[in-house]
């Protein structure tokens, strides 16, 4: 079995690798704030102060911020020397369609392999290893190497090349956002109406409107409880990123355009940038000058 490095140990990594300790992976793991790796230590991770240290395994796996932090990273590894032939580094941040050109080239140039594999499912499908993994790589030999590896943190489907990941986590990002915007519209029209939204979730359970974003995210919204899974900002992020690939390909998203509008006005109120993205529902309640 692969030795396998963890770089950012957030929301996200945290979940993440303790689903390959609970597999049973070597697994080395850090993070620029070193003290978010101690919780993991007595699962049997090795914590790393230091980056090259973190670099000692066969598969590097980067769960960061953004793509301007991979590409930082990345670069390090690379004047080090530690990206090399042996190697294998494993993105499954969200970045957009032009900084995972850029960090592929840098690995590549190291004569490593790379794999883009970003995620769906957020915290809940980090912790229980139902995260849908998107990934994209030069060949399929480069991505059945290490799809055990992926497969102990969710169900990873190999989609194409490399940035093919990532379009395809801007495309269910697109479909996120979009569904977060209608649902909050459903429920502010349910709460005007009187009718009780969980009967409402229950009745839609199983037909054509249901959705895991109806069942958790409404359910948050009627309770106002935005405890972040998925933040405002990195949703502003991603709907970003979504409108500078499609301009790069020369289409127009409407629909997008509008939801990042929307978040955008949101994450002018730090406070509100830091809820979970169904935070949303607070922006809506603002248009129609509700508190």
């Amino acid at each position: 079995m692969k030795t396998v490095s963890i770089l950012g140990i957030g929301l996200m990594g945290m979940p993440m690798a303790k689903r390959l300790l609970d597999a049973g992976f070597e697994l080395r793991v850090w993070n620029r704030t070193a003290e978010k790796c101690i919780p993991l230590v007595d699962k049997g991770a090795y914590p790393c102060a230091d980056l090259c240290d973190a670099a000692q395994s066969d598969i590097l796996i980067t769960m960061l911020a953004d793509g301007q932090v991979v590409k930082g990273v990345v670069e390090r590894l690379v004047a080090a020397g530690e990206l090399n032939p042996s190697k294998t580094l494993i993105d499954m941040s969200s970045t957009s369609l032009a900084q995972v050109k850029a960090i592929s080239e840098c690995v590549y140039n190291a004569g490593a392999s790379f794999i883009d594999a970003p995620v769906s499912g957020g915290v809940k499908g980090a912790e229980e290893g139902t995260l849908a993994i998107m990934a994209g790589s030069q060949t399929a030999d480069h991505f059945n190497a290490v799809e055990y590896v992926l497969s102990a943190m969710g169900r990873p489907v190999r989609v194409g090349d490399v940035g093919a990941g990532q379009v395809s986590k801007l495309a269910n990002q697109a479909i996120v956002g979009g569904t977060i915007g209608i649902v909050s519209e459903a429920i502010l029209l349910l709460e005007r109406a009187g009718v009780n939204s969980d009967a409402f979730r229950d009745a839609l359970r199983g037909g054509f409107a249901d959705s895991s974003i109806l069942q958790l995210h409404s359910k948050r919204m009627s309770e106002r409880s935005f405890a972040p899974g998925g933040k405002v900002t990195t949703q502003l992020k991603d709907e970003r990123n979504i409108l500078e690939a499609a301009q790069s390909l020369g289409i127009t998203l409407p629909i997008t355009q509008s939801i990042y509008d929307r978040y955008e006005q949101l994450a002018t109120d730090p406070d509100k940038g830091a809820l979970d993205h169904s935070a949303l529902f607070l922006e809506l309640l603002a248009q129609n000058g509700l508190d």
